[in-house]
């Protein structure tokens, strides 16, 4: 792990109206690792994740990537530092083939200004080979006809198509079945391996327990606890996330320098 997170949350408060949502919020991701962000509904996490990503502004507290504040106010804004969010309903176009859907937006153009569909392709074919998915025949397969595990890796692969830095996964494994949900957390593990920093948000326990380097915790928008995924059990996890305390389970919260 670096010595130092690659995206850094401080005192990250967030109100809607009277209601605040985030109180304080201290949250670090570091490149190589899988960060997983839990808590129960109601806890804090989608809004969160959308400052982070640009789409709520933050009330006070600093966002720092690669050791530096930034100004996050739009998801191009979040973009342009390399941080990509791949939402649970993916935000992708039944009617588009895969190269289409990654390159959605972003497409790329000849000098004559026409699409370079060959250049598109090639990108979506490598890209996804070296993210080791081999379920996908072709990537000129329409979305419609993929699977659901299928459509989440091609959501990934979209995600770290433009060299992004870190990736927040939206509950990737949700109503997947055994053997896609396999697929899924194996490519979670290997964009980590491959020097991504990625939070995984999700209500499954199994999922988080297999393929977590760390756990944050939130509860009721304060974090709970950050711990090494190898420190806590998963019942104890459970405590942490239903209870919001961790007396009772002889932990204490972990910080950022302990983790490491």
């Amino acid at each position: 792990m670096a010595e130092s997170p690659i995206l850094a949350l401080r005192g990250i408060n967030k109100s809607f109206g009277a209601v605040q949502v985030l109180h304080n919020v201290d949250f670090d991701v570091y490149s190589g690792e899988v960060m997983a962000l839990v808590g129960d509904n109601g806890a804090g996490k989608s809004t969160l994740v959308k400052c982070v990503g640009g789409i709520y502004s933050i009330d006070s507290g600093e966002v720092q990537f690669e050791g530096s504040p930034v100004a996050i106010h739009s998801p191009r804004d979040a973009a342009a530092y390399g941080i990509e969010i791949v939402y649970q309903d993916l935000a992708l176009c039944d009617n588009l083939d895969i190269v289409e859907n990654m390159f959605l937006g972003r497409e790329l153009l000849k000098r004559t200004r026409d699409l370079d569909e060959a250049a598109m392709e090639q990108r979506a074919r490598d890209t996804l080979i070296g993210l080791s998915v081999r379920t996908v025949k072709s990537v000129r397969q329409v979305v419609s006809s993929l699977s659901g595990g299928q459509r989440q890796t091609v959501a990934i692969a979209k995600a770290v198509l433009w060299n992004n830095k870190v990736v927040l996964l939206d509950e990737p494994t949700a109503a997947l079945g055994v053997a896609q949900t396999r697929q899924v957390l194996d490519l979670v593990r290997r964009l980590a391996d491959s020097g991504l920093g990625v939070v995984l948000i999700s209500h499954n326990m199994n999922d988080v327990m297999e393929v977590a380097d760390r756990i944050t915790t939130l509860f009721l928008g304060r974090v709970a606890a950050e711990v090494n995924r190898r420190d806590v059990t998963y019942s104890q996890v459970v405590e942490l996330i239903t209870a919001g305390r961790t007396g009772n389970i002889g932990l204490k919260p972990a910080t950022a320098a302990e983790s490491a």
